[in-house]
């Protein structure tokens, strides 16, 4: 569901997709072939939101900040399943696992990856292309060139997601038996596992 608040109608770009069980709040931007999933809340209410181009937003994360705060998750940033981002900043490509929260004024730099289940605390800033783990958050290495390709690989997969959102998704009946056809979809997937095994 996308919100107008106080005036603010969030702009969301043709190409991409908000599930309809999202809910877009107020004074946020969607760029190009981004990808907000179901049960996702991105709230611009106190403070602008942007999304540049090809940022996936997955299944029940958080986007929202302290009052008079603005936040910008940079172009094909990966936000994970169940992550909050509380007033912080999102450098380009980067990944942000799990159920990560990342907590205000922080800065994470391009091309990190964030492990899940971490915690960033506020007004931590993150480096380029570190490798970030734990509770609280410290950075144990750099990220490889073999990392950050695995990583925009799997990227790439929910910036085609949109498109095929527009084109197939919709809301049906339950089927009551298997159809004969349904391994299909596994021989579809097959070559995107083995990419992913390398």
């Amino acid at each position: 569901m996308i919100y107008e608040f106080q005036g603010y109608i969030p702009v969301v770009h043709e190409s991409s997709f908000v599930h309809p069980l999202a809910a877009v709040t107020g004074n946020v931007i969607i760029g190009k072939n981004c990808y907000i999933g179901p049960g996702a809340a991105i709230r611009g209410d106190w403070g602008q939101i942007i999304l540049e181009d090809g940022v996936n937003v997955q299944e029940n994360c958080t986007v929202h900040m302290f009052p008079g705060k603005s936040i910008v998750l940079k172009e094909s940033a990966h936000v994970g399943h169940g992550a909050i981002i509380h007033g912080a900043n999102l450098g380009r490509n980067c990944l942000i696992g799990m159920n990560t929260v990342i907590m205000d004024d922080a800065e994470i730099g391009d091309e990190c990856i964030v492990g899940a289940m971490a915690f960033i605390k506020a007004e931590t800033i993150i480096p380029r292309r570190s490798l970030v783990v734990g509770n609280p958050a410290k950075v144990i290495k750099e990220v490889s060139d073999e990392m950050i390709a695995w990583k925009t690989k799997g990227t790439e997969l929910y910036q085609q997601l949109p498109r095929e959102c527009h084109e197939t998704l919709k809301e049906v009946e339950p089927l009551r038996e298997v159809p004969e056809n349904r391994k299909m979809q596994e021989d579809t997937y097959k070559t995107l596992r083995e990419t992913f095994k390398k």
